[in-house]
């Protein structure tokens, strides 16, 4: 285990997929809110040149589909994790059509794919949450008990706990890791008690790290050869508590990516990438 600990969060290509116009109108959402449809293709485009450019990731860039208002939100779609993906039965249905094109792109990058076929299941990947020594997952309105037991069947080496999710969309909705052993937590009375049910099923002790907003908990963190630990978070003008949280930090380098208009959709910022790491499968 020591040594899965020691790739936690080396990712060599990430799949991500583009907006559609029918986001804007058609997109589901918690709460009602208008969306700049140019404006979240903007921060869409900054968020995979930082992926692409910035990072040296492998993106592997799908199209939107008009008839899947959601389908930017690939993170729901597949559980991957070393070389076995999981395809997920997405707890809206509106959103079940979006695992097809995720499968066969993970098919064909040669990841061996285990089918979420029981009807009785419901699971999204924004309510897993890997820590390089086990696996959360949050019940939730869409991911339920049968989806966590498929998804602990799928990845048998690891540890599968169920945390109950009471606010919010997703369990990744106010939390993240922020790096090897560190969980990155949103400061609501929701989100500390999810993390003291997460403490007392672990074996494990968790650093954390809590940010006054909820939804700035969710970060992406990766460890990348001749970069080290990288942080996306967060931008000050999104949530200035929050991300001053994040210069603590030292041993990062941090990037502020923008999700402005996403999270009106309830999307943050693990939403929109499938991140993989090619080398666990050699």
């Amino acid at each position: 285990m020591a040594g899965v600990m020691a790739d936690f969060g080396n990712f060599t290509h990430a799949v991500i997929r583009a907006i559609p116009s029918s986001l804007a109108k058609e997109a589901l959402r918690m709460n009602v809110s208008d969306v700049d449809l140019e404006k979240a293709q903007r921060e869409h485009e900054v968020y995979v040149g930082v992926l692409k450019q910035k990072l040296g990731l492998e993106v592997i860039e799908l199209p939107a589909d008009e008839s899947l208002p959601d389908c930017v939100f690939v993170e729901d779609a597949a559980v991957v994790c070393g070389d076995t993906a999981l395809i997920t039965r997405p707890g809206a249905e509106s959103r079940r059509k979006e695992t097809a094109a995720i499968r066969q792109t993970l098919k064909e990058l040669g990841l061996n794919i285990v089918d979420m076929s029981d009807e009785n299941a419901t699971l999204d990947g924004g309510d897993v949450l890997f820590t390089g020594r086990e696996f959360f997952v949050g019940l939730s309105k869409r991911t339920n008990q049968r989806g966590a037991e498929i998804l602990a069947d799928a990845f048998k080496d690891y540890a599968v706990s169920t945390v109950p999710v009471t606010d919010g969309l997703h369990l990744k909705s106010f939390c993240s890791m922020g790096g090897p052993g560190l969980i990155v937590i949103g400061s609501s009375e929701p989100a500390q008690k999810a993390l003291k049910i997460m403490q007392q099923m672990s074996d494990h002790r968790y650093d954390k790290l809590t940010v006054p907003d909820d939804i700035a908990a969710n970060t992406i963190y990766m460890n990348l050869p001749g970069k080290g630990h990288v942080l996306l978070h967060c931008t000050p003008e999104e949530f200035p508590e929050s991300a001053k949280v994040f210069e603590k930090l030292k041993d990062h380098m941090l990037i502020p990516v923008s999700n402005m208009e996403k999270v009106k959709v309830d999307g943050a910022l693990t939403c929109c990438s499938v991140l993989i790491n090619m080398k666990a499968k050699v």
